[in-house]
């Protein structure tokens, strides 16, 4: 169990975000309502885990990982919220999102289970913790941030130093 705040209030996450090793094989739910696993994304992967999509700190987050997408052509950056994919599309339409894959949890939490980053106490109870989890071709994760506060963006330089 890792311990995390949201606004300086103490949360806990079902678990402990894996920072090496093999990562955890998902289902998640595209645009299109079509399951989706790790194993759909070849080459090297970028999840950015997201509490909701509807929040300035998310949003933000999301375009400045399109933005970084640029940058990066054969990265697959995952955004993963537990928004509905209706949600995540008009999101995405507003605010002019195209380099980037979104995925949801809507038809199980099992993602944010195994990768522990399931918040079980707080304001925000059911929702996923702002993680950011960088996997290579081999699905191996060589990088991973689970953000201390859920109201802060997660540390872009690292990311691109790791990239």
């Amino acid at each position: 169990m890792a311990k995390i705040t949201f606004k300086g209030q103490d949360i806990h996450t079902n678990g402990e975000l894996p920072s090496k090793g093999k990562a955890p094989d998902f289902r998640l739910v595209d645009l299109e309502l079509n399951d989706r696993s790790l194993n759909d994304f070849k080459g090297k992967k970028l999840l950015s885990v997201n509490p909701s999509l509807d929040t300035s700190v998310c949003a933000n987050t999301a375009k400045h990982l399109n933005d970084l997408a640029k940058s990066y052509p054969d990265l697959h950056i995952l955004l993963i919220s537990k928004d509905l994919p209706f949600a995540q599309k008009r999101f995405c339409a507003a605010e002019n999102i195209k380099n980037v894959t979104t995925l949801s949890m809507m038809r199980s939490e099992s993602f944010a289970q195994e990768y522990g980053i399931l918040m079980e106490d707080g304001p925000l109870k059911g929702l996923t913790a702002r993680a950011i989890v960088l996997i290579d071709e081999n699905n191996m994760i060589v990088y991973s941030e689970l953000v201390a506060e859920v109201t802060t963006e997660p540390n872009y330089e690292e990311i691109k130093e790791r990239l």
